[in-house]
């Protein structure tokens, strides 16, 4: 699903098939996206999984919704120069394919080690 600012709040439309929702914040919007297409595959009888729905969302979008994951701290990750992927992130340049990867293969990285990870509290 392709995922939009508006002024409202997030869209998301699919490409192939009739399936469009809203939401005011991100997890909302893909809570809505899962509950629309549910609806939609209803008479196939078929559940949907975190892997059966894809959201694309741009640079310059995911960054400023996800704060937690500056762009400096991910080019050091993955070894990109950091002023280069501080531009794909303005909107200044547009990264290749192959840069895009490079950089989502990197955000899955660290949500996977993030996802791994237990605190330790003490009292």
């Amino acid at each position: 699903m392709t995922v939009e600012k508006t002024d409202t709040g997030f869209s998301a439309y699919a490409e192939d098939y009739p399936i469009f929702t809203t939401g005011k914040s991100v997890p909302e919007l893909i809570n809505n996206a899962y509950e629309a297409a549910e609806l939609y595959f209803e008479e196939e009888d078929e559940k949907l999984g975190p892997n059966d729905i894809r959201f694309e969302v741009d640079f310059q979008q995911f960054f400023k919704d996800y704060k937690v994951l500056n762009a400096k701290f991910l080019a050091e990750k993955i070894g990109m120069n950091a002023t280069l992927l501080s531009q794909y992130v303005s909107g200044t340049k547009k990264p290749s394919s192959k840069q895009t990867e490079k950089i989502l293969a990197g955000i899955h990285q660290i949500g996977q080690e993030l996802s791994g990870i237990n605190l330790l509290h003490t009292t």
